[in-house]
């Protein structure tokens, strides 16, 4: 019995191996290229330090006021980061081993230059210089092996992959091209009218099923050749009708995923298919997480009287996204109905997964800019206050008078106060929220800030979710935050109420963030305070304006107007 596989397979397994194969080698040549990088200046510098050696006897017996810049030059090359490469961990221990040698042996040379002694230091010169060329020669085998070691593994491969693919090309031409031949010559034979044709026996699934098919053919031609016309222009008839629903549905599917998917483009796709099936009535209720629904209706609108509709849920992976709702008094094509529901939810899936995901790149991003602002900034910040507070201790007492004094006061005050503006940065940049959403987010903004303050903070917040884009959430936040801080600081408040909403007569979304306090009389003008300018320039990027006003009862009320992301699905 003849035992059949897939040549689906066959082919796929040899290609996987090819690809693997050719992938692994550029992968380890890409590697090992790139812990070679920067060999040749290692070698360059760890040859420099004899030149220095003699250079640093050279001044300790001549000019002993530059051996303190010799040292600093050599140790500058000595811990430069081409040689600290060196105790990498990839790094062989022989080589490891001699550099710290090396550091060691410079320890007690640098107390031999330092205090002058030249006989001590020129005594054990010879010892050093000999510790460096060891190093010198470590470095050199250690890169030769790693040339050696790619060469031969790229002709071990290059070998295996031309083995490989000779037996691809033996056993593709046995196995594969010539059953195709005899399935081609059978096709042959049946277009010229001879249906009795005997199919190639293979051992390919594949093959197998073709053979088969055009066995089946010619006998049902030989059957039904006198009925084809009929059993043709039947096919045709139905293929057509298949045809134009596939066209029709690919083209609205392209529509929607090529445009921002938004009231417009929805009301198109409705208009198209009302005209195609030539509906009545015709509308798409889309239901939210929060319970809110957006209709849109085909340009004929939709009856006021209650009249008998057919529904078309919406539906993907047992989520439901709303409805499509149909009244037409001709028969409704259920499966084009059917199909165009499922495009809708597919195409309002992709769109919801689409912000979700640019909401947890934008989260991703914000992590990464506070980490890197931590790890530079923020210690070159802590470097500077303490570099400041030593010069204010050391700075000679002939140096010093007011000015002086007063520029040092300046320095550090800009430092601090540069070194406090970013660790508020850091925290709002921080916040740790499970879902990529703008009302968790000013949740946790809150509940960081409540323990800092005895003023008690609130937040309503009425916003549906697709009104928003992600990159509008980090302005709202920060131009939220800044104007709480400002609150809690200055206000001398009681309550902060901070409300989201969405104002029915403009279509704008107002947030808004009030206090009880002693009024708009503490704020700066903007062109004098930082703060405050910043606000501003962020409520501009959202294409909106941002005011300060006085409440009836006392404080001060700043508000957020700005347009939504898209106009509202419910018009």
């Amino acid at each position: 019995m003849l035992k059949r596989g897939s040549l689906t397979s066959t082919i796929f397994g040899l290609m996987l191996v090819l690809i693997l194969l050719s992938s692994s080698l550029a992968i380890y040549a890409i590697i090992n290229l790139s812990f070679s990088i920067g060999d040749a200046r290692a070698i360059n510098a760890s040859g420099s330090l004899r030149m220095q050696s003699y250079r640093l006897q050279f001044f300790a017996n001549s000019d002993i006021n530059k051996v303190k810049d010799k040292i600093i030059e050599f140790e500058n090359t000595l811990n430069s980061d081409v040689l600290k490469r060196s105790l990498d961990w990839y790094t062989p221990t022989s080589l490891s081993g001699q550099y710290l040698l090396v550091i060691d042996k410079w320890q007690v040379m640098r107390e031999y230059a330092e205090s002058g002694n030249s006989t001590l230091y020129n005594a054990a010169l010879k010892d050093f210089v000999d510790t460096i060329d060891l190093l010198v020669l470590e470095m050199e085998h250690f890169a030769v092996f790693k040339l050696r070691l790619l060469v031969f593994s790229q002709a071990i491969g290059l070998v295996l992959m031309l083995i490989l693919a000779a037996v691809a090309v033996i056993y593709t031409r046995k196995r594969v091209v010539k059953p195709l031949q005899l399935l081609m010559d059978s096709a042959i034979t049946i277009s010229q009218g001879n249906f009795n044709v005997d199919m190639p026996k293979t051992e390919f699934i594949e093959l197998t099923a073709l053979s088969n098919a055009l066995k089946k053919t010619a006998t049902e031609l030989s059957t039904l050749y006198e009925d084809l016309e009929g059993q043709v222009f039947e096919k045709t008839i139905a293929l057509t009708k298949a045809n134009n629903e596939l066209n029709f549905l690919y083209d609205n599917l392209i529509m929607l995923n090529s445009e921002k998917l938004d009231y417009k483009a929805l009301k198109s796709a409705l208009n198209q298919l009302q005209g195609y099936e030539k509906l009545d009535y015709l509308r798409l209720v889309i239901q939210h997480e929060d319970n809110s629904q957006d209709v849109i209706e085909a340009d004929k609108g939709w009856p006021a009287e209650q009249m008998i509709s057919v529904k078309f849920p919406l539906q993907l992976e047992q989520i439901s996204q709303g409805y499509l709702e149909v009244i037409s008094t001709e028969k409704i094509n259920r499966p084009l109905f059917i199909n165009f529901a499922l495009m809708l939810a597919r195409s309002i899936t992709i769109h919801n997964a689409s912000e979700q995901r640019q909401q947890l790149a934008l989260m991703e991003e914000r992590a990464v800019i506070a980490r890197e602002l931590h790890d530079s900034i923020g210690q070159l910040l802590s470097f500077l206050k303490i570099q400041v507070s030593l010069l204010r201790k050391k700075l000679p007492e002939q140096c010093r008078c007011a000015d002086v004094d007063l520029q040092i006061t300046e320095i550090n005050d800009g430092v601090n106060y540069a070194y406090a503006q970013l660790r508020e940065l850091l925290s709002t940049f921080r916040l740790s929220i499970k879902e990529p959403n703008l009302h968790q987010a000013l949740e946790v903004m809150l509940d960081q800030l409540r323990p800092q303050t005895e003023i008690q903070l609130q937040l309503n917040y009425n916003l549906p979710a697709h009104l928003l884009e992600a990159k509008q959430h980090i302005h709202i936040l920060h131009l939220t935050r800044e104007a709480t801080l400002n609150a809690i600081k200055h206000a001398q408040a009681q309550h902060i109420m901070i409300n989201c909403q969405l104002a029915d007569d403009t279509g704008l979304i107002n947030i808004c963030i009030a206090d009880d306090g002693m009024g708009v009389s503490h704020l700066k003008e903007r062109d004098q305070h930082f703060g405050i300018g910043i606000m501003y320039e962020r409520a501009t990027k959202l294409n909106g304006q941002l005011s300060f006003d006085s409440n009836h009862n006392g404080g001060t009320t700043v508000t957020l107007s700005f347009p939504p992301q898209q106009e509202p699905l419910n018009g």
